[in-house]
């Protein structure tokens, strides 16, 4: 307990500063993140074979590149460009005909792919959405946090229906429901004091941000027991990687963006 309350404190005093400074320093601290979490993923020995050292370094620029492009206010409605797309289609799948031996097969490039658009889209967003507005910011991290703790406290204390106990024998149906409704009045409270009146629109959007992001973090769970491991690495003593404290978050963001422009 004492190690899980020192990293926390470490990484509050290390992400609130950049977090309320916006602006470069925000964005390094992105990159920084999205490059621990782009190692997570190509730690995992299950979901793909060994990928070359050449071919990892191409998939990060490739993700930094898409992470870094195009992100202002107006980003929100235009989205990436094509150009950006492309970049690593081309540059991750051409060379599988280079690599003799089953080195580097199409397979594996097609998840080197995948991961470089999940990763870099999501921090894409993480930018856009700071540069739009702390506060939103703010209200979207609330969210799955708040979400989280709840879901666990309602699950220890009235939990008695498991949810999906193959991949998170813990959770169960009455910590979703107790999940839902923290994030629900933490999300409109946060909302209506900080951001603007609360609408049926907002109401809404909060249900579903808490709800998609209890389903990410069984995605995440998902990935782990596929992979026979507890945690996607030990970066945050007891904590987990970086993918362990952004699994909730990472679905709330990508479903907000979409969300935004429907």
């Amino acid at each position: 307990m004492k190690t899980r309350i020192i990293s926390a404190i470490v990484a509050l005093l290390i992400v609130v500063p950049l977090l309320i400074l916006g602006g470069y320093y925000f964005s390094f601290g992105v990159c920084l993140v999205a490059i621990l979490a782009y190692k997570e993923l190509i730690d995992l020995k299950k979901s793909h074979a060994k990928i070359p050292f050449s071919m990892v370094i191409i998939g990060l620029i490739s993700m930094l590149l898409i992470i870094l492009s195009n992100y202002s206010n107006a980003s929100i409605y235009k989205g990436l460009t094509y150009q950006t797309l492309i970049i690593p289609l081309l540059f991750l799948l051409i060379p599988t005909i280079f690599f003799k031996n089953n080195k580097y097969m199409t397979k594996d490039a097609f998840y080197l792919i995948g991961i470089t658009y999940l990763l870099g889209i999501v921090f894409n967003s993480f930018i856009i959405l700071r540069i739009r507005s702390l506060y939103l910011f703010l209200y979207l991290i609330i969210i799955p946090m708040i979400t989280d703790t709840f879901a666990m406290l309602s699950g220890k204390f009235f939990g008695k229906h498991k949810m999906c106990p193959t991949l998170s024998p813990h959770k169960t149906w009455e910590g979703f429901a107790g999940g839902l409704f923290g994030g629900l009045l933490s999300g409109l409270l946060v909302y209506n004091f900080f951001i603007g009146a609360l609408t049926i629109r907002v109401v809404i959007t909060t249900i579903i941000l808490s709800l998609v992001g209890q389903m990410g973090d069984l995605v995440m769970s998902k990935i782990k027991r596929e992979n026979e491991i507890k945690d996607f690495s030990n970066i945050m003593p007891g904590h987990g990687g970086i993918l362990d404290r952004l699994d909730s978050i990472i679905f709330v963001v990508l479903t907000y963006m979409f969300l935004l422009i429907i």
